[in-house]
């Protein structure tokens, strides 16, 4: 479509991870194993919680939410990725890159709101065990998770809009392996500063709102923790919220370093690493995290496994 002695882009070029050939091959077995255990990690989550009524509680609600998210991360970003690495060109539509784009900010948006509901629910449950069953019940839970989604949709909207209201016109070859938000205005060819202040603004709101809901949250955690007179009694509390602070140290240090930089620190080869923690490699070791510290799901998932054994 001409517009004055401009060409709007009608697709885009994923040059992927790599342009080294060489590496290609290995890379796409590489991924592969992860794509399958991030499969098989967060199908078991999702299962064990689905299918073990005691554990029908708010922190396993919530539990079996991250695995559906880190499930959908997985389905749509690995695949793309995958076939990437077989094809000599990834050709992806104007259309096709503002679906993904909006897909995958929407699932990371609501991992954000997510995290910090899990923080609140574990601040609940230890700050105030004798109310936890009165300040978080499975409807507040609901209540919660679906604000939560809701809240990932709004705010992958405005960030999708505001990304493709720029002007493409050539080059269209993005440096990334996914539709991202930095190298795709890097490649307008619009003033992209009205953009970048609102995005800056809204992501900045919901991302900083949310870590402050977590570290205030975590320090009363940890001041209610260090009133425990036992030693047993401290580890076991911190035990109960060891793994959701591990999630979150990883998902938002990488959401950060990656968004939340001068654009003059912007690198390719830092926000392709960045961009595969948390969409690759945080969604295949969630469900690790939780499954092996998490001593509730570990004995449920030994218990599901014997009963499989007897009955063959």
């Amino acid at each position: 479509m001409e517009q004055g002695n401009l060409t709007r882009v009608k697709e885009f070029i994923l040059l992927g991870l790599t342009d080294i050939p060489e590496l290609k091959t290995p890379l796409f077995w590489l991924f592969l194993v992860v794509f399958i255990i991030t499969l098989l990690g967060n199908l078991s989550i999702i299962a064990l919680v689905w299918f073990s009524p005691h554990l029908h509680t708010p922190m396993y609600i919530l539990l079996g939410n991250l695995s559906v998210l880190d499930l959908c991360y997985c389905c749509v970003i690995t695949p793309n990725m995958l076939a990437n690495f077989l094809s000599k060109r990834q050709i992806i539509s104007l259309s096709g890159c503002a679906a993904q784009m909006f897909i995958f900010v929407m699932l990371g948006s609501t991992e954000d709101f997510l995290l910090a509901v899990m923080a609140y629910d574990r601040y609940a449950a230890i700050c105030h065990p004798l109310h936890y069953s009165s300040i978080i019940t499975n409807r507040v839970c609901i209540y919660l998770v679906v604000g939560s989604y809701l809240g990932g949709l709004g705010n992958s909207v405005v960030q999708t809009t505001f990304t493709f209201m720029s002007t493409f016109c050539g080059p269209n070859q993005i440096s990334h392996f996914l539709c991202d938000i930095p190298p795709l205005l890097n490649l307008s060819c619009s003033d992209t500063t009205p953009n970048e202040v609102a995005l800056f603004i809204v992501a900045g709101a919901m991302v900083f709102g949310c870590l402050t809901l977590i570290l205030v949250s975590y320090v009363r955690i940890i001041v209610t923790i260090l009133m425990i007179r036992s030693s047993e009694g401290r580890r076991r509390t911190f035990s109960t919220c060891s793994s959701h602070f591990i999630c979150v140290t990883l998902f938002f240090g990488t959401v950060l370093f990656m968004y939340f930089r001068p654009s003059s620190k912007y690198a390719l080869d830092q926000d392709r690493v960045a961009s595969l923690c948390y969409t690759v490699i945080i969604p295949m070791l969630n469900p690790l995290i939780y499954s092996l510290r998490n001593h509730q799901v570990k004995k449920t998932m030994l218990h599901h496994l014997r009963n499989t054994c007897v009955l063959k």
